[in-house]
């Protein structure tokens, strides 16, 4: 008689034991889970012995269960090495997952709003346990994706897998591709720093070329959600990143799979007669089953995979993070991301509406149809020469534009400028300023310049006195083309700076209790004569001012006598001597060039 109205877990103990009973209750859910293997089926499956039940139950999870019904129960045994899928598809695949997992952690910390978007970014690398961690896992996690299924398709085309009947396979391929770099596209705008703000607004500035004028303003302003991008921009691309592109990446890429199992791996193309595809066709000899081998050894993939961006992560790696977005401030050298420099590169080609839409539409048009333009039954290496030479032009070709996509590749920057960036830029990629981390005690409130350097130990002191008479008596022109004394035209400078002086300019030699600002001198020195072809006759000058008792001003001045330049190239002389620029009189032409920067006593910078 049932100890309950119904059959129950106490029956089975009662009839059978509680250890029998425990061992069938746990061996039932177990198959339940793997929708179709029990314990037993598990044990001999990760032995690797050949499965005693029949049918064979290591089959089932794929035609009944819910995560393996899109993976293929057996494989070809040439599909299962290294070669010919080196497991890219496989590794694309996890690190959908994997973004999705890391971008999920982050999202609880991250409100898509400019008021607080940064101060976020500072709470999760600083106060959140592990914050640090999971944003440069996400961040590294997205640029391997990117790369990983770019080098997927690449695979894809020198093997042929391509061809009949996998054209559109192929072309789902391509769509994750878009998918996949626009999804990292879209999450660079999210830190709100420097470096997200003026990358997108790289990158989203070239829509506004869309012909007519009409449609591609329209677009910016759909895009950017205003004229410049703020917080209607930033929630845009929050919302594209979380939810659009996420959406169609699982859609296609439960397609892809699909596509993949219907039509099977396609093998190696000598392992196939030549117009024949096999792929479906495993003869028993050649069955490697998913499970145990394959699952393993994806197991392994990723394990491997997870291990290395954590290792980058903890010892080589950190997540880019600038100071707070400023769209009143441009940065020197900023580029769109680095999957993108092949059309920032081609821009510089010429026309923005051609290389910067029309040639990119044709370039993955042209990926998209050529599984149906190259009609060639071989995918024998031999047999495709032109498909291989026209790809391997191809990737020259976009490499070549991505270098030419470089800040320094047909980009000139004024000499002076780089100085003044290189000595006072404010935090980027894990770098400072160099006047930055200069001790506030040793920033002592004077003037100095570069001429105490290049004086002989021991009498820095007479060469700077003489270097004051000098500038009072070296005449130049000024903007008006009058001559007046090269320290009136410094002093002008440093006012409009916003730096009033009052009386002669008095430089000085460094007191010797300041070693550090002595160094950024001699550094200023060093960059000025490293650049002595376009800075003819130059020298430097640093001067600190002390605004609040915590809070001091320091401005940098290089002078020189101007070179004339052809297409930005220094003109030379018969000797190889720089031309120099002179005005109506006959005299060089003097400039002076200025720029500041306020030090905090609080602000904590440290030299790396």
């Amino acid at each position: 008689m049932s100890v309950l109205p119904f059959p129950s877990f106490l029956d089975d103990v009662k009839e059978k034991g509680l250890k029998r009973a425990v061992f069938e209750l746990v061996d039932e859910s177990v198959e339940r889970l793997t929708a179709g293997m029990n314990i037993q089926d598990i044990r001999e499956a990760l032995r690797g012995e050949p499965a005693s039940r029949k049918p064979n139950p290591r089959l089932q999870p794929h035609a009944d269960g819910f995560w393996l019904h899109m993976r293929p129960s057996y494989f070809h045994a040439d599909m299962t090495g290294l070669y010919p899928t080196f497991r890219l598809g496989w590794l694309s695949t996890y690190l959908v997952f994997f973004e999705t997992i890391t971008g999920i952690l982050l999202m609880v910390w991250y409100t898509p709003s400019p008021e607080v978007a940064y101060t976020n970014m500072l709470e999760i690398v600083g106060n959140v346990p592990l914050g640090q961690l999971m944003r440069d896992l996400h961040r590294l996690g997205a640029e391997a994706m990117v790369l990983i299924v770019a080098l997927h398709m690449v695979r894809t085309f020198f093997t042929g897998s391509y061809k009949k009947p996998r054209q559109f396979t192929w072309f789902t391929g391509l769509l994750l591709l878009v998918f996949t770099g626009f999804l990292s596209f879209t999450g660079y705008l999210l830190p709100w720093d420097q470096l997200a703000l003026w990358a997108v607004t790289i990158g989203a500035s070239m829509i506004e070329a869309t012909p007519p004028q009409v449609v591609g303003d329209n677009l910016n302003l759909l895009i950017r959600g205003g004229p410049d991008i703020a917080a209607n921009g930033l929630l845009r691309f929050y919302l594209a990143h979380v939810l659009l592109l996420p959406a169609l990446l699982f859609i296609f890429t439960g397609v892809h799979y699909y596509k993949v199992i219907v039509h099977g791996h396609s093998l190696p193309p000598k392992k196939e007669n030549i117009g024949e595809d096999t792929a479906k066709r495993v003869p028993l000899d050649k069955r490697v089953y998913f499970i145990p081998d394959v699952l393993t050894s994806e197991i392994m993939w990723l394990g491997v995979t997870t291990l290395i961006l954590v290792v980058l992560c903890i010892w080589f790696y950190d997540a880019p993070l600038e100071h707070h977005a400023d769209p009143q401030i441009t940065p020197l050298g900023t580029t769109a991301p680095w999957y993108f420099l092949w059309i920032q590169g081609a821009l510089k080609l010429g026309d923005k509406v051609f290389w910067g839409l029309i040639f990119p539409g044709v370039l993955l048009g042209l990926l998209a149809v050529w599984p149906y333009l190259d009609v060639t039954v071989s995918r024998r290496f031999a047999h495709r020469r032109f498909a291989h030479t026209f790809f391997l032009v191809l990737i020259s070709f976009t490499t070549m534009l991505s270098y030419m996509g470089l800040p320094e590749f047909g980009v000139s920057t004024s000499p002076d400028v780089e100085i003044f960036h290189e000595m006072t830029f404010p935090p980027q990629h894990s770098r400072v300023g160099k006047l930055l981390p200069v001790p506030f005690d040793q920033l002592v409130p004077g003037m100095y310049t570069t001429r105490q350097i290049e004086a002989e130990a021991g009498d820095e002191a007479n060469v700077v006195s003489a270097f004051n008479a000098e500038i009072e008596q070296q005449m130049v022109p000024n903007v008006s083309g009058e001559l007046v004394p090269l320290a009136e035209e410094i002093k002008a400078e440093l006012e409009f700076q916003h730096l009033p002086i009052s009386g002669n300019l008095n430089f000085s030699t460094i007191p010797a209790d300041a070693p550090e600002l002595l160094n950024q001198l001699q550094f200023l020195a060093h960059e000025i004569e490293r650049n002595g072809t376009e800075l003819q006759n130059a020298w430097g000058a640093i001067i600190v001012t002390s605004n609040q008792h915590n809070l001091k001003r320091v401005d940098l001045i290089i002078t020189w006598d101007v070179v004339k330049t052809e297409n930005g190239v220094p003109v030379m002389d018969a000797e190889g001597n720089p031309v120099l620029e002179l005005d109506a009189n006959g005299n060089p032409q003097r400039q002076v060039s200025s720029t500041h920067v306020f030090i905090h006593e609080d602000a904590a910078y440290f030299a790396h």
